[in-house]
């Protein structure tokens, strides 16, 4: 008799794939102040950081569209989270042993940035390359567990500075590159489908003359730049708005905003079979656009804060949701599909807190003028939508 596959375990080790992003994406920003402390790094080169951290995962997005399929994707994932734990455990000692300490950290973060961006790449077709129903509920609470992570990261990289103190981060980034060092033999052990059969899937040159991709790159884009616009300027946006201290601005920015976020990827994996999909996006680009605005031009800081918090809310069912879109109008776009909505997803996330920052740089520290250009991507975003319902008819399937 043949055994069945049991696909629980392909989730499982695609929930801590999340949560391993999460912990690279943003563990490291929370030792800025230590590095240059403890190692003389200025801010101005540490904040090359998450832009090498960035750029690196860009790339990986780029190349996965031709190597993930020839190499195939257990190889790449087992690697993704080998390469995520030996980054962080070099984190630990390599600026130790170089004589450059900075450029023990870039190795270290070049290394599981890498990881990251096959993380992005593999398990969005992985999960639905797996005989699961309702894979768009399926896929919501997958995204969910980055969110959860990041909120873990935060609170538990909080707490054990406050008990140990900063000086023992070293022991805290090994806890943390256990995660992915364990699920290596996750991966290793799942059952792993493939997205479609050799010969099956779309060339990257029909895929890349089909409209209906381009429009959801477009919203890929604006979906990662509505979210990361605030969320990378979340913690400084509150100290500012309301005088708070720098751990309270994370918990009650950063942290918050990830806890929401999560919220309405489960709440709508508990109820996405009733909902339609592309209108709930539509429901949350507007509330986004609100969010924003109030942030950004509220004179009353509590508002203005209540407006940061509910955009985590607003942006949760963007990323997954343009990638369930995708994957149901265009079942045979295959990894490179998947690849270049990471991609896209991953530009949006690097271009807009940079304009934001820009911005407000540029009119004399005033982050609510530089968050208010950011409402731009969420509005885009809100057009694109009202454009799929009406040109390419929702959640339906379209022609190939």
């Amino acid at each position: 008799m043949t055994q069945r596959k049991n696909y629980k375990k392909t989730l499982i080790a695609c929930y801590l794939g999340f949560i391993t992003q999460a912990i690279t994406a943003n563990f490291t920003p929370l030792l800025f102040l230590t590095f240059r402390n403890s190692y003389g790094i200025s801010l101005e080169r540490i904040a090359m950081i998450p832009m090498i951290f960035y750029l690196t995962q860009l790339l990986v997005d780029l190349g996965a569209t031709k190597f993930a399929d020839a190499i195939g994707y257990r190889v790449c994932v087992v690697a993704s989270q080998a390469l995520s734990a030996a980054g962080l455990i070099l984190m630990a000692f390599l600026p130790d042993i170089l004589p450059d300490p900075f450029a023990g950290i870039i190795v270290s973060v070049v290394l599981y940035a890498i990881g990251s961006g096959l993380v992005e790449v593999l398990v969005s077709p992985i999960v639905e390359a797996c005989p699961f129903e309702n894979k768009a509920g399926v896929m919501s609470f997958l995204h969910s567990f980055y969110c959860w992570g990041t909120v873990g990261v935060v609170l538990f990289s909080t707490i054990f500075f406050a008990i140990f103190g900063t000086a023992s981060w070293r022991i805290l980034t090994l806890i943390w590159a256990a995660v992915p060092l364990i699920n290596v033999f996750n991966f290793v052990f799942c059952p792993i489908e493939r997205l479609v059969e050799d010969g099956e899937g779309m060339r990257i040159g029909k895929l890349l003359r089909h409209p209906l991709f381009w429009l959801m790159i477009v919203l890929m884009i604006c979906a990662g730049a509505s979210e990361a616009a605030m969320a990378q300027w979340a913690s400084a946006f509150t100290e500012s708005a309301l005088g708070v201290s720098k751990v309270v601005g994370d918990l009650a920015g950063p942290c918050l905003f990830a806890a929401l976020m999560g919220i309405t990827r489960v709440v709508y994996g508990f109820f996405s079979e009733k909902l339609n999909l592309a209108k709930v996006m539509l429901g949350c680009g507007v509330l986004c656009v609100s969010c924003y605005l109030a942030a950004s031009l509220s004179p009353i800081p509590v508002i203005s804060l209540i407006g940061c918090a509910l955009c985590g809310l607003s942006v949760g069912m963007m990323w997954p949701g343009t990638i369930s879109i995708s994957a149901k109008k265009c079942p045979k776009g295959g990894t490179a599909m998947f690849a270049f909505l990471a991609l896209a997803g991953d530009l949006g996330a690097t271009i807009s807190p940079a304009m934001v920052g820009g911005i407000a740089d540029a009119l004399g520290d005033d982050l609510k003028a530089g968050l208010i250009f950011a409402v731009l991507f969420p509005a885009v975003m809100v057009v694109g939508l009202v454009l799929l319902v009406l040109k390419f008819g929702g959640n339906d399937r379209s022609p190939q």
